[in-house]
Order: C-alpha cells, then structure tokens, then sequence
C-alpha cells in the first residue's frame, strides 16, 4: 500500500500521525469514560422499572456515546469544535469554560496526552505491523478501563469480552501467541482470580474484588497465553500494593475502604504487552534458568 510506502520511508511522519491519532483517540476516551458508567446505570434503572411495572414507560433522555453533545457541566454551554482540540483547546481557554469561566478538569488533557503517548510507544515498539493495528485498540481500551474502574469501580462488559474473543480470535494467526495457549489463558486467568475471590469470601465474608477483574486477566490470558498470567498478576499486586499504602499514608486513601484492582491490572497487562518477554528473560536469569 503506498501510504505505508510513505510511512515506512518517513519515521518522523509516522511518529507524527501516531501522536496525532492519539490525541483524537484520547479526547474520545474522555467521553467513554464519562458516559458509559452513565448509559449502564441507564440501562439498570430502565430494566428495573420494567420488571416492577412491564407497561411503564421511562421519560429518561437516552444518553449515548455520541448525543448529546458535549457541554459544560456548570453551565450546560455546548462545546463547540474549536474548544474541543485536544490539549491545544485546554491551553488556550487556560482551563476554564469559555462561557461561564468554571474549572475544567486536568483529566481531560492528561488522558488524552496519555493517550498519545502510549500510541507512539506502541507505534515505535511494533512499527508498521499487524501487531499494531490490533496493540492500539487494547491500549486504548485498557485506559478506558482503568479510569472507569477507579471512578466506578466498574469493568464494563461491553468493552472486556469483545476484547477477549479478539484476543482468542487473533490467537488463530499467532500475532501474540497460538490457539491453545489463548484458550488456556483465558480459562485460567478468570479461573484464578475466581478461585481468590471465593477463599477470601469464604474466609472473610466480603467480596476482595468484582467479577470484572476475572474477565479483565482473561482477556490478557486470551492475548498473550497462559504464560503470561503470573507475571500479570505479580505486576499488578506490586504496583496495587506499592500505590495503596502511598495513598493511604498521604491520607487520600481510607485505611479498609475498597480500591479497585482493575486499574492494576490494566498497567500490568500493557507492560506485559510492550516488555513482557525481556521481563520474563531477566527473571529466568535472575533465577538461573536461562
């Protein structure tokens, strides 16, 4: 195809619409992340009514990923399409909504530089690949994700089990890892954290985690193979550890208030994504087995 000719021929040019894509892909990150907890709680509250009285109706505007527009929370201004570049519209209002002057909140521009960053770790670690035509949409969800999680402690479905079947399905053509290993992957990665929700249930008799965190260490089961699992999973309990007793003793965290592991989980399944093999080369070094 000649614009990979082009790509291909020009790194800074490929490294450039990687940054670009990013950016647009983070500022539409900033709307799922908002509204889909919303458009589920929706959907809960339609389906309860439904079962309490079957011939009522709901006079709840339906709320989509793409209407209403976007508009200011204080106000309702309706942002128009130059207050909506990514970062750039941010500078340039200096933060603040260009008609009632309230606060907008720092999040929006750091997920979409965040966005735009891992984009081009993905795009300078696979290069003009198959690998990351399918890497990019993971890495774009799993931020979803982890800010969904941490805001809601939610793991919607409607983004974790696609993404599983994806992961299962791009087995078939070995980009991350073959069938069998896929489909191990992803038995035992929701099968374990399943197993550690029951005994910490039965010993407790509380709920350590949700059912969206066994789907989550599916799906990466499902991407990379089963032999990626325990590095996952210690990744994850590390950084959730390390970061809960910062919180904690900074006082932003309640010692005993629920955390959510998705996040985690998200930040350890994109590391094994990017550096998962050099990880587990050092550790089988490190233990004297290679």
């Amino acid at each position: 195809m000649p614009w990979i000719e082009v790509f291909a021929q020009n790194p800074p040019l490929l490294y450039g619409a990687a940054l670009t894509l990013g950016l647009i892909i983070g500022s539409f990150l900033n709307v799922v992340i908002l509204r889909l907890p919303r458009i589920m709680e929706a959907g809960w509250r339609r389906e309860c009514a439904a079962l309490a009285d079957p011939a009522a109706s709901s006079d709840e505007p339906v709320l989509s990923l793409a209407r209403p527009r976007s508009q200011c929370p204080t106000c309702g201004h309706r942002i128009r399409a130059l207050e909506n570049i990514p970062i750039l519209s941010y500078l340039l209002l200096r933060g603040r909504c260009s008609a009632c002057k309230a606060s907008i909140s720092l999040r929006y521009p750091l997920i979409e530089g965040l966005t735009a960053a891992l984009t081009l770790l993905v795009v300078l670690h696979f290069g003009l690949s198959a690998q990351t035509l399918a890497a990019l949409p993971l890495t774009w969800a799993l931020i979803a994700l982890a800010v969904i999680d941490y805001d809601t402690q939610l793991l919607p479905d409607s983004i974790t089990i696609p993404l599983l079947w994806a992961g299962l399905l791009l087995s078939l053509f070995g980009l991350f890892t073959d069938p069998s290993a896929a489909i191990i992957g992803a038995a035992a990665g929701y099968l374990s954290l399943w197993s550690v929700f029951q005994l910490f249930r039965l010993a407790t008799g509380k709920e350590g985690m949700g059912y969206g965190d066994f789907k989550l260490l599916a799906l990466f089961g499902a991407w990379f193979g089963w032999q990626s699992l325990l590095q996952i999973i210690l990744l994850s309990a590390l950084a959730g550890a390390l970061l809960g007793t910062l919180l904690i003793v900074t006082g932003r965290h309640a010692r005993g208030a629920p955390m959510p592991f998705g996040p985690f989980l998200a930040v350890a399944g994109w590391v094994c994504l990017i550096w998962g093999e050099p990880i587990n080369n050092l550790y089988l070094r490190f233990v004297g087995l290679a």
